[in-house]
């Protein structure tokens, strides 16, 4: 693992070299026709077992973790975490796009907002802090957020997490305009490095939240590594007509009977790694460009060479683009 994650480092140092200061072409293109890595619950890689189960879980699995205690949760553990890696860790692999879910914890006097994911994972704040302190010590360094669910949140939840944004990063965060006027020069020259998408209405009445229909993520839904193949090939040519953003999630979703079978290997184990090298080979036959791959979403983003691989496919479209 440690050699894997050390090959992607040099990957993304390569390549962040090559697009400054080597290839302008790569600091000009606009960075929805780039492809990038981004992790799947990308703060799972710590979850509180000592948490209570989040509220948006059915009451099959309220009633199961009520009847088995500590038991229950160490079992849900092993499906609900699909990272091991830290913000830190991530971000130094490569990982620059973050799929962030947020949620109020029941009968919490302090009414922080944490991660969550069935169950609940670090505050929000101490996550936002840690991509910051990065950010403050790679100032060409860009990363986007992307909150897709909010979970038991009124109003004044959304305010505050608005107000911890505007404190945490400040003059940093990119405000919203069309996708294809952002490049990483258009970045540099703003002294931009954040860009926070936003799934909720609230996106509308802030200038520095990208609305989240600028961030699709189709979603496969199924455990057969052939029909996600089939089912994110198809929504790459359905991508053209979107102008936006774009994640193609190349990740398996469990059934019950999937989890029942391999309750106690987790979902690397029975999942993750068998179907690795299907997906891996799709992810290499593909190209970047306004109607090819853009982001590209994984669990467990340290397997294999996920994030070199998908880095490197801006290569021979930065290498096509010289020579038309």
């Amino acid at each position: 693992m440690a050699q894997a994650l050390l090959l992607n480092v040099f990957a993304m140092r390569a390549y962040i070299t090559r697009a400054e200061t080597l290839h302008p072409i790569g600091s000009n293109q606009i960075i929805s026709h780039r492809s990038s890595s981004r992790s799947h619950d990308s703060f799972s890689f710590y979850i509180d077992e000592a948490s209570p189960v989040g509220p948006e879980q059915p009451e099959t699995v309220q009633n199961f973790v009520s009847v088995f205690g500590t038991v229950a949760k160490k079992l849900m553990r092993k499906w609900l975490a699909t990272q091991t890696m830290n913000f830190t860790g991530q971000l130094g692999a490569g990982i620059r796009y973050f799929d962030l879910r947020i949620s109020t914890k029941p009968r919490d006097p302090d009414n922080e907002l944490y991660f969550a994911h069935g169950l609940f994972s670090a505050k929000v704040n101490e996550g936002l802090e840690e991509i910051n302190a990065f950010l403050t010590d790679h100032h060409k360094e860009v990363v986007f957020l992307d909150f897709n669910h909010f979970y038991g949140m009124q109003k004044y939840h959304h305010e505050k997490l608005v107000q911890m944004l505007k404190d945490i990063y400040g003059n940093k965060m990119c405000p919203a305009i069309f996708a294809q006027e952002v490049s990483l020069k258009y970045l540099w020259e703003k002294d931009y490095q954040v860009l926070v998408f936003y799934h909720s209405p609230v996106a509308l009445e802030v200038p520095f939240l990208w609305p989240g229909q600028m961030m699709p993520a189709p979603w496969a839904n199924t455990t057969d590594p052939e029909k996600l193949i089939q089912f994110l090939q198809a929504s790459i040519t359905e991508r053209r007509k979107k102008g936006s953003f774009f994640i193609s999630q190349v990740v398996l979703t469990p059934k019950a009977s999937t989890v029942v079978k391999g309750v106690a290997s987790g979902l690397r184990e029975t999942i993750t790694e068998r179907a690795l090298p299907a997906m891996m080979q799709w992810v290499r036959t593909q190209k970047p460009g306004e109607s090819g791959i853009n982001i590209v979403t994984a669990d467990f983003v340290e397997l294999g060479d996920f994030i070199s691989t998908v880095i490197k496919l801006n290569y021979v479209f930065d290498e096509g683009e010289a020579n038309t």
